[in-house]
């Protein structure tokens, strides 16, 4: 009988906590230190693929995400190791992807040869803005000019690139987003992401907006015009809007993503790394130590280096919709239901029919509106 995570499918994450410094904006687990000892790093990860691939069994494998930090500042010699451990631990999908974060700074044509010939096929690249004012004002080490260097080298060494923007920056206006929008789509390979820019407690930026400094972010209003003409320009270009920040061509969405998207199982190994995972039927979340030193220091004293909590069913089918409301495709109502012992409340998703925030039919998608206001809707589909 199938489980139901396979819904989703099987992936691998592993967290590079490394960066040359740290954005203002950046609340990931990341880190800036003088010396890495790349080939202690490189034992660490493919040891824990060893243990977590004897805990899981042979299930196939569908997807591998190396995350950060900035992934790029790995040796090449790191990545092949990672990937030759990964090759020996699970039985691999025929078409599984393999994801390296980049950041254009940290670009060498030689480095990304190395990355592919280990078995990278596929790069996400952090380039967040197209104009040097505000690559400064984000914290940046890239300029423009650097960002399209690295953007050719990658595309050179990889059929699927893809790369990042933020917008609803400081004095940024609607007119600003469109014109850097119609560039980043000439850029464009098969997939985009863009990200609202927000302010998150702990981070440099959000110490400064305490303060009362951070002047001239877009309010609500403008900051939605953004989202509105981001769908539209991405759809005109063949850039369909799969999931709420992310664009893609059709058949080149992000199959690692759409693992979590689609609440599928997944490991994941690395200072602060998350993970789901699926053991004799019973789901559970696990929660590396973020440290890096003392993430390094417990595997070598205690042979892990995570928390393992279980999951009851009605967590499971919050957490499927929290992340399956966020795709096109939406969620099946009957899955949260059998996950949750007990369906969504018919009268709230009605409600919201109604109201155009969801799409009718026997899926729970919701509607462009919807997706703006996804918080709320959510919030509405599971109040009793």
């Amino acid at each position: 009988m199938a489980e139901d995570w396979q819904n989703g499918g099987f992936g691998l994450y592993i967290h590079w906590p490394w960066c040359q410094s740290k954005c203002p904006y950046c609340d990931f687990n990341s880190h800036v230190a003088a010396f890495i000892d790349q080939d202690r790093w490189a034992a660490a990860y493919v040891a824990e693929i060893e243990r977590m691939a004897a805990l899981t069994g042979p299930r196939v494998l569908n997807s591998v995400f190396f995350g950060g930090g900035t992934p790029s500042l790995m040796a090449p010699e790191t990545v092949d190791a990672v990937l030759t451990a990964v090759r020996r631990a699970w039985p691999l999908a025929n078409d599984l992807e393999v994801t390296l974060e980049a950041n254009p700074g940290s670009v060498e044509a030689g480095r990304f040869r190395g990355y592919a010939q280990a078995g990278v096929n596929r790069v996400s690249m952090g380039i967040q803005a197209l104009n040097n004012r505000d690559l400064r004002r984000l914290g940046r080490l890239h300029s423009v000019e650097e960002a399209r260097a690295a953007f050719d080298i990658a595309r050179a060494q990889f059929d699927r690139v893809s790369f990042d923007l933020i917008y609803a920056r400081q004095d940024q206006t609607l007119h600003d987003w469109r014109s850097e929008l119609t560039e980043a789509l000439e850029m464009a390979v098969d997939h985009l992401s863009m990200y609202q820019l927000t302010i998150e407690p702990g981070t440099a930026f959000g110490d400064r907006f305490a303060r009362g400094g951070l002047h001239g972010l877009p309010d609500e209003d403008i900051s939605a015009d953004m989202y509105d003409l981001t769908q539209d320009l991405c759809g005109e270009a063949g850039l369909l809007n799969y999931e709420v920040s992310n664009h893609a061509r059709p058949g080149a969405e992000s199959r690692h993503n759409l693992v979590y998207w689609r609440y599928g199982d997944y490991v994941g190994i690395g200072p602060g790394a998350h993970g789901r995972v699926t053991l004799d039927g019973v789901k559970h979340a696990t929660e590396a130590e973020r440290i890096p030193g003392k993430w390094l220091e417990n595997l070598s004293i205690h042979g892990k280096s995570e928390s393992w909590e279980v999951l009851d069913g009605t967590e499971q089918a919050l957490e499927m919709l929290l992340m399956g409301m966020r795709l096109g495709e939406g969620i099946d109502p009957a899955r949260f239901a059998a996950l949750n012992g007990a369906p969504l409340n018919p009268n709230a998703i009605d409600r919201l029919t109604e109201m155009g925030m969801l799409k009718p039919g026997p899926r729970l998608i919701a509607t462009q509106q919807g997706r703006v206001l996804l918080n709320a809707v959510l919030r509405e589909l599971v109040v009793e």
